[in-house]
């Protein structure tokens, strides 16, 4: 629901957060937003935000039937975003398979007259050292992460080129060259960083087209089902923040100037939006107590 002042209450995952601090100067509606994964956590938080506004939201996820730890499927994820005033175009796929892709932005397209925003949020982690990683788990990650991301921006260029807000967010961290986050988990760093390169690189690719090319990633611990089902993930996710920082901290951004080459964190983009106080948006554990993410 929105209140007064434009602030929000939402519910993701079955937490619900109190009123957001955040107050958008501008809306996606009528904006088209496609987007890899959203069945749940921080995809599905960014999806409801905005669809709030009045976007239409097409989710390729791989969840068409429920899944025995995690709670979602793209469908009951459509029925979230057009209950908060959105309309949704849910499509069973994996990023990893090109004709998926292909066909789901040939979907937008079609349902949607084009397509405004493109959000690269699939992602696989494993945070094994390299003599502990299975090769199928490095190669998942390299496939949804990396190729995944290329693949679907790559893919969607033609109808970015032909909006007059084309985007493309893509979830993933600052290229902080410090040895330590390289040392600690060689194989899932090189793949969120390979994410970050498509960033880089698009950015600089098309900067005479009119597409922003950005990335975006928290400086906490984010609560999904994902952290919840880990080892002590529980106890973890207490010291974390709600994924609704992330979706302001999205939708900010989808809403600016139109910067592109840029690699956000969702403090900085929530200070610069006036945003002063985060407290609203952890699980209540204070502000010095939170769990920092990796790669900052």
């Amino acid at each position: 629901m929105t209140s007064s002042n434009g602030a929000s209450s939402a519910s993701t995952e079955g937490h619900t957060q109190r009123t957001s601090p955040y107050v958008a100067s501008a809306s996606l509606k009528g904006k088209t937003i496609l987007m890899s994964g959203g069945s749940r956590g921080i995809g599905l938080a960014i999806a409801t935000r905005a669809a709030r506004d009045g976007a239409n939201i097409v989710l390729m996820a791989k969840t068409g039937d429920p899944h025995p730890k995690l709670e979602g499927t793209v469908f009951t994820a459509a029925e979230q975003l057009v209950e908060a005033g959105g309309q949704a175009l849910p499509l069973v796929g994996d990023v990893r398979n090109d004709d998926d892709v292909a066909a789901a932005v040939a979907a937008a397209v079609e349902r949607f007259g084009g397509i405004d925003v493109v959000v690269n949020n699939a992602s696989a982690i494993d945070l094994s050292r390299t003599d502990a990683v299975d090769m199928k788990r490095y190669d998942l990650m390299q496939d949804i992460n990396v190729r995944g991301t290329f693949l679907l921006s790559k893919l969607a260029l033609p109808a970015l080129r032909e909006s007059s807000h084309g985007h493309i967010l893509t979830l993933s961290p600052p290229l902080n060259l410090d040895p330590k986050w390289a040392g600690m988990h060689l194989a899932y760093t090189m793949a969120k960083y390979g994410m970050s390169l498509t960033t880089l690189g698009l950015a600089e690719e098309l900067k005479n087209d009119g597409v922003s090319v950005n990335s975006l990633w928290p400086c906490t611990l984010i609560d999904t089902a994902a952290i919840r089902n880990m080892p002590g993930g529980q106890q973890i996710v207490q010291a974390a923040r709600g994924p609704e920082i992330m979706a302001d901290a999205a939708h900010a951004v989808l809403t600016g100037s139109g910067a592109t080459g840029n690699f956000y964190t969702d403090e900085e983009v929530l200070r610069a939006a006036g945003v002063s106080d985060f407290t609203p948006y952890s699980l209540g554990a204070p502000e010095d107590r939170l769990v920092p993410d990796i790669f900052l």
